[in-house]
């Protein structure tokens, strides 16, 4: 999946926070949520707009950003 299909930003929606596209939920919700310690499983219960498919597409797209060998771009991106 192409991130622009994976996520929206639009300042009309949550103060142009980044959602998954298609709902109201922020991509955020889904980290906070793994790292308390909760399943995808009930991430995906609690927020039912997303699916799976969205919610794993996101996951590998960090994957892929936070194991780059670019990773240092990236930092200085958003320093």
């Amino acid at each position: 999946m192409d991130i622009n299909t994976l996520i929206t930003v639009d300042p009309d929606t949550l103060g142009g926070q980044p959602v998954f596209t298609g709902t109201r939920v922020p991509v955020e919700s889904l980290f906070d949520h793994l790292e308390a310690g909760v399943s995808l499983d009930e991430f995906l219960d609690d927020f039912p707009t997303v699916t799976k498919e969205q919610a794993v597409a996101v996951l590998e797209l960090a994957n892929r950003l936070l194991t780059s060998k670019n990773i240092a771009q990236l930092y200085a991106a958003v320093a």
